[in-house]
């Protein structure tokens, strides 16, 4: 019995770690062919990503990145960034590594993303589904890392895929998150005037709140890539290849230049994912806005019976041209409206 007040006074000794090191013994021996499966699933995948960024020759790739990032900013400062850094890269022999934490990074976020949004839009037309999921989300994301990635080891061993799985954890919930703040936010008059013309729920999400919230689910995306990152790097710990792999090196055997050389490249990674993700959120606000000016024009129109001439519109006769305010009515209004012609 551990030596503990509460085991002291009542005779309790509440065996937290022993109980969930057991119960993740039952699953793994269990469910040790869904592990498998998922381990073999996201490994391919993984081999696949990789295998499309390390094709390619460095200078290709880099000529990929800088236009990539042109698309995004329409600008030539993070292009010229793009380029000179990922030749950097190159240049320090740091090429593979570099790409190898790139592909596990993008399969994680996309992982996190096609989980993340759909829970965050459940969440936000369920205010229940919303109150239940957040103590989890807070859990996710204060628990410390590194228990993600022991974790992970324990389900999938150690190499690629518990970097992923780790990361796909610790960096989900802010895509939730953002999600369900961004479709709150969405205006509810132009909620209401999609659903008074007649559009279902799953046309008002597609058509009218997914590109309202653009900005907010990018900025989410944002946080997703970068948190994915910084656990990648971590996941250097378990095996994992790529910069983290080198990091871990470096200060195992205290080489100094290797270390540099690795953190060089994960900032590299991190400012150019960051820039680009950030442009096109800011590319979905102004999409945004300009639609959500235009529903409200259109609002407008449809309020205003004057600013339309349709076929059912009535117009009353222009005062200004047939009476004088000193007179009154011209004789021909008189003669047209009060005195009507004698019979034969």
């Amino acid at each position: 019995m551990r030596n503990s007040m509460l085991a002291q006074t009542f005779d309790i000794d509440l065996q937290v770690g022993d109980s969930v090191e057991s119960f993740v013994n039952w699953l793994t021996s269990t469910f040790g062919w869904f592990f498998g499966g998922v381990r073999s699933a996201v490994g391919a995948v993984v081999d696949l990503t990789e295998w499309a960024l390390t094709g390619p020759s460095p200078l290709i790739m880099t000529l990929v990145f800088t236009l990539i990032a042109f698309v995004a900013t329409r600008s030539w400062g993070l292009p010229l960034f793009t380029a000179v850094a990922f030749l950097l890269i190159d240049g320090m022999g740091r090429y593979p590594e570099a790409m190898q934490t790139l592909a596990l990074v993008l399969v994680a976020t996309v992982l996190a993303v096609l989980i993340g949004i759909p829970l965050g839009i459940v969440a936000a037309r369920s205010g229940k589904f919303s109150m239940a999921i957040k103590p989890v989300l807070d859990f996710m994301q204060t628990m410390p890392s590194f228990v993600y990635l022991l974790l992970a080891v324990v389900f999938f061993r150690i190499g690629r895929v518990p970097g992923v799985m780790s990361a796909l954890i610790f960096a989900m919930p802010p895509a939730v998150r953002l999600t369900e703040l961004g479709i709150r936010q969405v205006d509810k008059e132009v909620v209401e005037a999609a659903e008074a013309f007649g559009a279902r729920p799953r046309e008002v999400l597609t058509g009218v709140q997914l590109p309202l919230a653009r900005a907010s689910i990018m900025a989410g995306v944002n946080q997703v890539i970068m948190l994915s990152l910084s656990m990648v790097v971590i996941a250097g710990l378990g095996g994992a290849p790529g910069l983290g792999r080198t990091v871990v090196r470096a200060v195992t055997s205290m080489n100094l230049g290797m270390g540099i050389e690795g953190g060089l490249g994960i900032v590299i990674l991190a400012i150019f994912l960051d820039r680009v993700t950030a442009a096109f959120g800011r590319e979905g606000r102004g999409r945004s806005g300009a639609s959500a000016g235009t529903d409200e024009a259109s609002l407008s129109d449809q309020d205003d019976p004057d600013s339309s001439g349709g076929e059912g519109d009535v117009h009353a006769p222009d005062a200004d041209a047939d009476s004088d305010p000193a007179t009154g009515p011209t004789d021909s209004t008189m003669t047209t409206t009060d005195h009507p012609s004698p019979p034969r």
